[in-house]
């Protein structure tokens, strides 16, 4: 079978790999059909994803059909249309205790530290599988991961109906965060360096855009909240400006969700947090959140509208990555098709 594999970095390579056969009760065997191309997924090209760990098959967003399902297997089926969970862990350390898998001691993520679904078939646990509906088109199904971490930073900010949300951000990921924040009932403004981004972010449902090279962010924050400040601040540009500015125009009371995995230090003094009594969280990847979205997905309260503005063969992969690298900009969310 065909498998879309880094080797090092810049070295992508499309390598012939066994087909994957069942080998435990619990597994199934999935037909993939779309494969996105995360941020993360290029990082990993670039050499630069500091948890990835190499050769890998990459490839984390992903849905698919059932072909094949093990003897223990009770809730999927021969031809159910999927979407994957792509992370694993233990269920016995503090984390998982405490119902946060996603950040487990022993974390394993499809296509980071294991290989991943941009290949044509793969093998999981059932518990990493959820059916969707077989109406729903499959560009749509397959943003059913990245909607997930929108969701997840919504939860951690505790985003409620009424809540002025910032979002830093309108790339993929931040485009996300704010369909999820105006599902919770929010009103959301969304900064971005790119006046696309920000019509497309308005098409989506923002309530305010902010072109940050034009505008005071800061200045324009307060306007909109009457001078008490975003109730919710995440930031998904994630820089240590960002993470500075987040903590600066969050309300009193306030939460500030954090998605990056930058290294350099941000300058936060001490007083504006204790003075205004802000809770700082981090949001990774997700849990419990896959119901959710593909609840929503099947109802179509979930569409991708516009989101997914490429797509390629998986025998034209080369291409789309070296036009991912070139043309960011043109880019919301490519999608790798395997038909």
């Amino acid at each position: 079978m065909k498998a879309v594999q880094v080797r090092k970095a810049y070295d992508l390579v499309t390598a012939d790999m066994k087909k994957p056969v069942l080998s435990k009760a619990d597994e199934v065997l999935v037909k993939v059909k779309r494969v996105g191309i995360c941020g993360s997924d290029m990082h990993i090209y670039h050499g630069t994803n500091p948890l990835a760990t190499l050769p890998r098959v990459i490839g984390h967003e992903v849905t698919g059909e059932v072909e094949e399902v093990g003897a223990n297997v009770k809730g999927l089926k021969a031809g159910d249309h999927v979407v994957i969970e792509p992370i694993s862990y233990c269920g016995n350390c503090y984390a998982c205790r405490k119902g946060r898998p996603n950040v487990c001691a022993k974390l394993s993520v499809f296509g980071v530290q294991e290989d991943g679904g941009m290949r044509e078939y793969v093998v999981l646990p059932e518990k990493q599988l959820h059916v969707v509906s077989k109406e729903l088109p499959w560009e749509e199904a397959v943003m059913a991961e990245p909607y997930s971490i929108g969701a997840q930073a919504v939860w951690r900010g505790q985003v409620e109906k009424g809540d002025r949300v910032l979002i830093q951000g309108a790339g993929p990921i931040g485009i996300c965060v704010l369909k999820m924040a105006k599902l919770a009932g929010a009103s959301v403004m969304i900064t971005d360096l790119n006046n696309e981004r920000l019509a497309f972010a308005t098409e989506n449902g923002a309530d305010a855009v902010v072109n940050v090279q034009t505008e005071h962010a800061a200045e324009r924050v307060r306007e909109w909240t009457g001078g008490e400040g975003a109730n919710v601040v995440i930031d998904a540009v994630c820089l240590p400006a960002t993470f500075e500015l987040s903590v600066d125009v969050v309300s009193p009371a306030g939460r500030v969700v954090v998605l990056g995995f930058d290294e350099r230090v941000s300058h936060i003094p001490q007083l504006p947090i204790t003075k205004k009594e802000v809770t700082i969280t981090g949001s990774r990847l997700q849990t419990n959140q896959f119901p959710k979205v593909v609840k929503l997905l099947n109802e179509g309260r979930l569409a991708h509208n516009g989101l997914v503005t490429h797509t390629f063969s998986v025998d034209d992969v080369h291409h789309a990555f070296q036009f991912i690298k070139e043309h960011p900009d043109q880019v919301r969310k490519a999608v790798i098709t395997f038909d």
